[in-house]
C-alpha cells in the first residue's frame, strides 16, 4: 500500500525545468568564518575580525544550496533520499561554478534552483541542476551546474583498507618545486606547479560540514553521516561530500591567486573520480595549463588533481581565473 502512495522522483520522473522554491540567506561574518573553519581553512581573511570579510568562493554551494529533495517535493514527488520503500542516494558526480561578483558580509543572497538536463552515459543515469544566486541589488553573484548520479551502472564500490594499514611511503610525491605565494599574470608559466595542499578528512569533520546549513532543511541521514545507510549505497561506506572536496580545490588555488581572480568571472569545474573517505589524506596539486589575454585582463587556466595516500585519483578539476 505504501509503495502505491509514494510518487518517487526517480530518473524517469525527472523533467528539465522542474523547479524548487527560492531561498533567501543573509551573509554574516560569523557564517563566513564558520564555513572556512569547516573547510579546514585558517586563512585570516575569513575570520570575523577581518576588516572586509569576503566569502570563500565555494561558499556559494552553502548560501545557495541545491536542495534537490525540496525540488522533488515542490513538484509533487518524494525524493529517492527520503523514500520509505526505495530509499537510495543520488550522489555527486561533478559541479561547475561560475562567479560574477564578490560576496561579502552584509549581502542578502536570493537563490533559485531547477532541473537543467538529464542524460545517460555508459549505463549510468545523471541529472544536472542549475542554481543561480543574486544579491540584494539584483546583481548575479554566481551560478553553478551540479550533476548527480541517479542510477549507477557499476554497482557498489569496494571499500579500501583503513588508512592506518598503509605505509607512509605510499603518499604521492610532489615532483617539482611549487609556487607558494600570490602571483600576477606575468608570473604564471605554463606547466609550472602551484603549492600542494594535503588535507586529512575525519568523520567528525564530515558530520560538522553536513550540519552546516544556511538555507533549506538539513538531511540528518545520508551517505556522508549514516554508516549503515551508506553501506547499502554505491560507495559501500561513508564518504566526504562533493562540495567539501571543492572547498579544498578552492583553497589550493588561493595559494597562488587573489580572491578577485575568482569573483571577476572565474570558473571551476570539478569531477569526482574516487570517494574521499574518512581518515583519507588527499594531496591537491595544481598546475598551470595555459594563459591568455582577454581585453585588459589575463586569464590563467589551471588543472588541480586530488590524489589520496593509496595513489588513487580522487578528483580532477579545471579552473579559469581572471588575473590583472
Amino acid at each position: 500500500m505504501l509503495e502505491q502512495q509514494e510518487k518517487l522522483w526517480d530518473f524517469d520522473a525527472v523533467v528539465p525545468g522542474q523547479a524548487g522554491g527560492a531561498t533567501v540567506v543573509e551573509i554574516t561574518a560569523l557564517n563566513i568564518a564558520e564555513y572556512a573553519r569547516l573547510s579546514q581553512n585558517a586563512d585570516p581573511r575569513y575570520q570575523e575580525e577581518a576588516a572586509a570579510v569576503l566569502a570563500m568562493p565555494t561558499m556559494i554551494l552553502s548560501y545557495a544550496p541545491i536542495l534537490r529533495e525540496e525540488i522533488a517535493e515542490a513538484n509533487g514527488f518524494v525524493a529517492l533520499e527520503q523514500s520509505k520503500t526505495s530509499r537510495r542516494q543520488t550522489p555527486f558526480a561533478k559541479c561547475e561554478i561560475r562567479w560574477r561578483h564578490p560576496v561579502v558580509a552584509g549581502d542578502i543572497i536570493t537563490a533559485s534552483r531547477r532541473v537543467l538536463e538529464k542524460y545517460e552515459r555508459r549505463g549510468s543515469k545523471f541529472v544536472t541542476f542549475r542554481v543561480e544566486a543574486a544579491n540584494q541589488d539584483g546583481i548575479t553573484v554566481g551560478e553553478y551546474d551540479y550533476t548527480c548520479i541517479f542510477e549507477y551502472a557499476k554497482g557498489q564500490r569496494e571499500v579500501p583498507e583503513p588508512t592506518a594499514n598503509l605505509r607512509s611511503s605510499e603518499t604521492p610525491p610532489v615532483n617539482a618545486t611549487p609556487v607558494s605565494h600570490i602571483l600576477g599574470f606575468e608570473d604564471f608559466i605554463e606547466g609550472s606547479l602551484l603549492s600542494a595542499l594535503p588535507v586529512t578528512e575525519s568523520q567528525e569533520i564530515i558530520n560538522r560540514k553536513n550540519e552546516f546549513r544556511l538555507g533549506g532543511r538539513a538531511s540528518a541521514s545520508n551517505i556522508h553521516t549514516d554508516e549503515e545507510f551508506a553501506r547499502q549505497n554505491i560507495f559501500g561506506g561513508t564518504v566526504n561530500s562533493g562540495p567539501a572536496t571543492m572547498s579544498y580545490v578552492d583553497q589550493t588555488l588561493q595559494l597562488a591567486f587573489p580572491l578577485e581572480a575568482f569573483y571577476n568571472g572565474g570558473s571551476l569545474l570539478m569531477r569526482a573520480i574516487t570517494p574521499f573517505r574518512s581518515s583519507d589524506t588527499v594531496t591537491f596539486q595544481g598546475e598551470v595549463t595555459a594563459k591568455r589575454r582577454e581585453g585588459n585582463s589575463g586569464v590563467v587556466d589551471c588543472r588541480v588533481k586530488g590524489t589520496n595516500q593509496r595513489g588513487d585519483l580522487v578528483c580532477l578539476a579545471d579552473a579559469s581565473l581572471v588575473v590583472a
